[in-house]
């Protein structure tokens, strides 16, 4: 579990860098499909969210939620061509990822 919990962070900070290279490019459709994908609410299931949950104490779970939620926010306004709107989500996707790795280590 705890080698599973980890290659789904690296996968969500290497799929931060592809939206922000996406972004860099102009290329906001690109950046919505990495980040709907890759870290949005339907990601969840390639990434096995609901089997992880259990395994975390609920105020982990619950920014883990958020994170997913403001990255389908990001990816909602990006398919929008809204690139404002959709930074303001980035942001949150990246503040909730600050805000779990300052509250939580896996050993």
């Amino acid at each position: 579990m705890r080698a599973h919990m980890l290659g789904n962070m690296r996968d969500h900070l290497q799929a931060l860098s592809e939206i922000q290279a996406a972004l860099a490019a102009k290329q906001l459709d690109r950046a919505a499909d990495i980040a709907e994908t890759r870290l949005g609410m339907t990601s969840l299931g390639t990434h096995g969210a609901a089997h992880m949950a259990q395994y975390m104490p609920k105020a982990m779970q619950d920014i883990g939620t958020e994170m997913h939620h403001a990255a389908s926010r990001f990816a909602l306004m990006a398919q929008e061509g809204d690139g404002q709107k959709a930074l303001e989500n980035l942001v949150q996707v990246t503040q909730q990822c600050v805000a779990c790795h300052a509250g939580y280590r896996v050993y």
